[in-house]
């Protein structure tokens, strides 16, 4: 595969990184905070929400400790995505250390839609990843510097990474062939609104989902 054809597979996801990156630094000039915080932030964390988070907590001045407990509980859900993702990374290089570190949200799904033959999988998700860490970096440093020049009316531009991982979500349910999964989280997810707490939705529902599709899993295999 060429570099060109990696290009193209992340062009959904630097079209959501960039604007959601500029938000973030918007947000982050607008607490007066540096610009190169944005860079450093998005270059050693690169955790969209969890930056966001950070932002949050910092103008709250909560502790360390604080800031620690609800980056973790926030990016819990990485952990799943990690587990589904061992098979594929388990035969690469050192590389695999940053694949896991920039597996976010979008790279998981971007990782699963995409057809890459075994022997060149190291090489196309090594730049995916990268690549979509730079966008993501460009688009935060860019806002941040913006932020600090021209006043900019950024309501509403968070959504743009929910309407890209609802698309990245599409495909890989159109690509699969295996589509009981796909119902059974969002029966799952659609409860979990329901009944769960709003604080808690997310993890409760993806720990049920879990269970769910451990406890059932010859059967969502099966067809059955």
């Amino acid at each position: 595969m060429s570099f060109f054809t990696i290009v193209k597979l992340t062009i959904p996801v630097m079209m959501g990184y960039i604007p959601l990156g500029m938000a973030f630094g918007l947000l982050l000039a607008k607490l007066l905070i540096p610009w190169y915080y944005a860079f450093f932030m998005s270059v050693f964390i690169f955790a969209g929400s969890g930056q966001f988070l950070a932002l949050t907590l910092f103008a709250s001045q909560a502790t360390i400790l604080e800031i620690g407990i609800a980056t973790f509980l926030l990016n819990l859900r990485h952990t799943f995505y990690g587990l589904s993702m061992i098979s594929a990374f388990k035969d690469f290089s050192w590389k695999k250390h940053y694949l896991i570190f920039g597996l976010t949200d979008e790279t998981f799904a971007l990782l699963k839609t995409s057809e890459v033959d075994k022997d060149e999988r190291e090489r196309v998700y090594l730049w995916i990843t990268f690549l979509n860490q730079c966008y993501w970096i460009i688009g935060s440093v860019a806002g941040a510097v913006l932020g600090n020049i021209v006043p900019f009316n950024y309501q509403g531009i968070e959504f743009s990474l929910t309407a890209l991982f609802v698309v990245l979500s599409i495909e890989l349910y159109k690509k699969n062939r295996l589509h009981k999964p796909f119902f059974v989280a969002l029966i799952i997810g659609l409860f979990g609104m329901v009944f769960f707490p709003p604080q808690k939705m997310l993890i409760l529902s993806l720990c049920l989902a879990a269970f769910v599709l451990i406890v059932f899993k010859r059967s969502m295999e099966s067809g059955k």
